[in-house]
């Protein structure tokens, strides 16, 4: 196993360390909470960074990094309902995923590979800042919530358009 899909494997590892300092009480849980999701969302650049800098890029590993980065926002996004995540915005989020993911297995069943769109990479970016607003309690938390839908529904649109384009039907 190269670095970066260790990196990868280690944050899908790691995110239940995060879910459990969700629960936890203690002081500052939300802080903790925070850097952790935020540790593991960075990872995401990091292990790209280094597969394509030190030409380490695998087929595993383009097929573990979307995976990783999903479970980590879904399971944000399921263990935050109720605790400023509306459960639609989760539903929402998870079902474009959903979508996507299976978009991609019949591309891959093609030979063909879907890599993630800029609006994708802006999709997760709003996705991490939203869940950051939830977990800091922050006024703009739903407002950032529902930019980050939009930006799901959107992207997820252009993946379909797009796939039309590459797949054909």
């Amino acid at each position: 196993m190269n670095l970066p899909n260790f990196i990868t494997t280690l944050r899908i590892a790691l995110i239940p360390v995060f879910v459990l300092f969700l629960y936890i009480k203690f002081p500052y849980r939300n802080i903790v909470a925070t850097v952790v999701f935020v540790a593991l969302a960075l990872t995401d650049s990091l292990d790209g960074y280094i597969a394509r800098k030190t030409n380490q890029v695998t087929d595993v590993g383009k097929f573990i990094d979307p995976l990783a980065d999903k479970l980590l926002i879904t399971a944000a996004l399921i263990f935050l309902i109720g605790h400023g995540v509306e459960a639609w915005m989760a539903f929402v989020i998870i079902a474009r995923e959903f979508a996507v993911t299976g978009l991609r297995i019949v591309a891959i069943q093609k030979n063909i590979v879907i890599k993630a769109s800029n609006l994708g990479k802006l999709k997760t970016v709003s996705q991490v800042i939203a869940i950051v607003a939830v977990l800091m309690n922050l006024h703009s938390a739903w407002w950032l919530m529902l930019i980050a839908v939009l930006f799901t529904l959107v992207s997820g649109l252009d993946y379909f358009l797009e796939s039309k384009k590459l797949l054909g039907d």
